[in-house]
């Protein structure tokens, strides 16, 4: 072997290269947690309405640990994704101090569910989430199958502009078991819309009421709580006037009957 000096030279050359990459591992492992490259900051950006100045330090302390260079960035996100009202988070590191938190926040678009009490959200892209609202944010109710929010928020961008013409706004929307629609406005009409159908379509039904509604309905002087659109060639509509009237009647005519009889 010590008379074959390429395969000295060879043993040689890997020995050095070993030694090279040792060397540079413990030159990379020193800088990663050396002091010198503290992690100085933590940087929000994004529209953030929701999101406390307490809630983002309390995740920064939770997430952000270790040096500039050996920070779980992964570990960060995941701290900032925990609280309320937050969607997406991307971070980065920012030479020489410091890591950028990019955060979306939730927009929500109604309050999810029958029980209006509850405090699971919509948001514009119909995903269900937890947050609280103040008593200012006023936001339409939806409720529907599981897994059908997406489908709901979707339709109702097709319903406020159907309704628009009108000054109407959808304050309920409402889908059963079988996939039938009803809307509550903010005049306290409720429509009842039915199932999608090939032959008529929901949104064609909710088109025909506002074309007709200024000649029909809004020409009547009476309050109005409930039209039925399950018609294939009209509507029709419930009187609150007139059920009010006839449940008089009746109770007089009862009442009536119970004298004579006595």
């Amino acid at each position: 072997m010590w008379d074959k000096p390429d395969l000295l030279n060879a043993c040689a050359n890997t020995l050095y290269a070993l030694a090279a990459a040792a060397a540079i591992y413990a030159g990379v492992h020193a800088l990663v947690h050396s002091p010198l490259l503290p992690l100085r900051h933590v940087a929000l950006q994004g529209e953030i309405g929701h999101i406390t100045r307490e809630q983002a330090e309390a995740a920064a302390r939770a997430g952000a640990a270790g040096t500039f260079f050996s920070v779980d960035l992964d570990a960060v996100r995941r701290a900032f994704e925990a609280l309320p009202w937050v969607r997406k988070v991307e971070v980065r590191r920012l030479w020489p101090d410091r890591i950028l938190v990019a955060i979306e926040e939730h927009v929500a678009l109604a309050r999810w569910g029958a029980d209006a009490r509850t405090m699971r959200l919509v948001n514009t892209y119909g995903e269900v989430f937890a947050g609280e609202l103040s008593e200012a944010e006023r936001l339409p109710q939806f409720a529907g199958p599981g897994g059908s929010a997406r489908e709901m928020a979707r339709v109702y961008g097709a319903f406020r502009q159907a309704l628009a013409p009108l000054a109407l706004e959808p304050r309920q929307v409402l889908l059963s078991p079988r996939y039938a629609w009803q809307l509550r406005l903010s005049n306290g009409l409720t429509l009842e819309l039915g199932r999608d159908q090939l032959k008529e379509p929901v949104m064609e039904r909710l088109s025909r009421f506002v074309a007709f509604y200024a000649q029909t309905l809004g020409a009547l002087n009476r309050k109005l709580d409930h039209v039925d659109l399950r018609y294939p060639n009209g509507f029709a509509l419930r009187v609150p006037e007139i059920v009010d009237s006839g449940r008089e009647s009746k109770s007089m005519g009862n009442k009536r009957r119970g004298r004579e009889k006595a």
